[in-house]
């Protein structure tokens, strides 16, 4: 894992999303973090944890981009893993379990997946 310079800011917004069970959009983020920086600040933090693999974000079926903690300490895990978007309270989780099954043609390489599934979680069933 990559590490970077350590700010008030950043160590503020590792801890909001450390203490979150689901994903945050930069909104949420922002309110959560008290005015501690403002939203050009949160966002240059968020892409520096994501470039230092701390975080990863994934966008939701409305088109929203939603930031997670890496659940995963071991280097070079992988962030393609699936997202639960629930259609009822927004909640966006983490499925790390859940490994989906595709075929790409030939000649095609990935580089990046999102993988986002809607439905209600078990709170709104």
């Amino acid at each position: 894992m990559k590490t970077s310079r350590n700010t008030n800011a950043k160590s503020v917004i590792v801890d909001v999303l450390l203490q979150s069970d689901s994903a945050l959009s930069h909104a949420e983020i922002q309110l959560r973090t008290n005015g501690i920086c403002d939203r050009v600040t949160i966002y240059r933090v968020l892409e520096r944890l994501i470039n230092d693999d701390l975080i990863h974000k994934t966008v939701n079926l409305e088109g929203i981009v939603r930031y997670a903690h890496c659940n995963s300490i071991v280097e070079n895990h992988s962030h393609n893993h699936v997202h639960f978007s629930c259609q009822k309270c927004n909640l966006v989780t983490c499925l790390l379990t859940v490994v989906p099954k595709f075929t790409l043609p030939d000649n095609y390489q990935i580089k990046d997946v999102n993988f986002t599934v809607a439905g209600l979680c078990p709170n709104c069933i």
